[in-house]
């Protein structure tokens, strides 16, 4: 008998969602960059667990959820579009950066939607369990959260613990995907990200969130070598030189970073070629 169940993956930036997720499905789907909302849409991981294909919605950061600017808006459009699709909802935070007031207004937020919430705690690895339960026994009156969770995403402590609650409230229902697959995203999508990361990985304050990655070939050659050719498309011309660096040294340094990134993923020696592109740009 397959069950199945959908999960929105929610929390603010750096809380670890990404980590969990690629750690849940085994291997890396989402990227993981300590910069705010380096996932702009909701990807989906896939667990088979026993009988059960879990459903995951790694979504953007709840960061933004007070800002009206226009780029954030499209983030809204994707949390809330996941959280819409899901059966229930986790929310994770850093236990380093716990602060009730910002739960608290997160939770009542998610709440108006009236499904499961269940709260989790990540990187219990650094901190003594003592100071965990008094924040336990403070969020308690929290009357939306259904269930606690301890975990290191990292570490891999509390997973199972996590997966077969998750699974005891599965319903019985074919599954969506396929046994193999464990994201919706193929591999273009998850190779075009790896340059995305490299990008905000190197250009720290000065980031073009609003870069883009355009794929032109990606073609397994006779010796099974990856040949994989990408466009940087830039909205604004004054990002060529930051991206480019002196020299260009720093669009080397974020090819070399995104060609070892996909090469650990694939699995196969790659071969990346990056070009700008400034056609549109202002």
């Amino acid at each position: 008998m397959n069950k199945l169940i959908k999960i929105a993956l929610i929390g603010k930036t750096n809380c670890g969602k990404s980590t969990l997720i690629n750690n849940l499905v085994g291997e890396k789907i989402s990227i993981i960059n300590k910069k705010i909302n380096t996932t702009q849409e909701s990807i989906i991981g896939i667990k088979n667990y026993k009988s059960t294909q879990i459903i995951i919605f790694d979504t953007p950061g709840t960061n933004f959820l007070k800002s009206t600017k226009k780029f954030n808006k499209n983030l809204k459009i994707n949390l809330w579009g996941s959280i819409d699709d899901s059966d229930i909802l986790i929310y994770m935070i850093d236990i380093l950066k716990y602060n009730y007031k910002n739960i608290f207004q997160d939770i009542k937020k998610l709440s108006e939607v009236k499904k499961s919430i269940l709260f989790i705690f990540n990187k219990i690895d650094l901190i003594d369990n003592k100071k965990i339960l008094p924040k336990i026994d403070e969020l308690r009156n929290i009357k939306y959260i259904n269930s606690f969770f301890l975990i290191s995403a990292k570490k891999n402590i509390g997973i199972d613990k996590l997966l077969n609650f998750i699974e005891s409230n599965a319903y019985k229902s074919k599954w969506i995907y396929e046994n193999n697959e464990i994201t919706n995203k193929d591999d273009i999508y998850i190779t075009n990200e790896c340059t995305r990361n490299a990008i905000l990985k190197f250009l720290h304050k000065e980031i073009p969130y609003n870069v883009k990655i355009k794929n032109n070939l990606f073609k397994y050659l006779k010796n099974n070598d990856l040949k994989i050719k990408q466009t940087i498309e830039l909205d604004n011309k004054r990002y060529k030189p930051i991206i480019l660096g002196k020299n260009g040294n720093t669009i080397k340094r974020i090819r070399e970073y995104s060609q070892k990134d996909i090469q650990d993923i694939i699995k196969n020696k790659i071969h990346l070629y990056l070009q700008i592109n400034t056609k549109n740009a202002k």
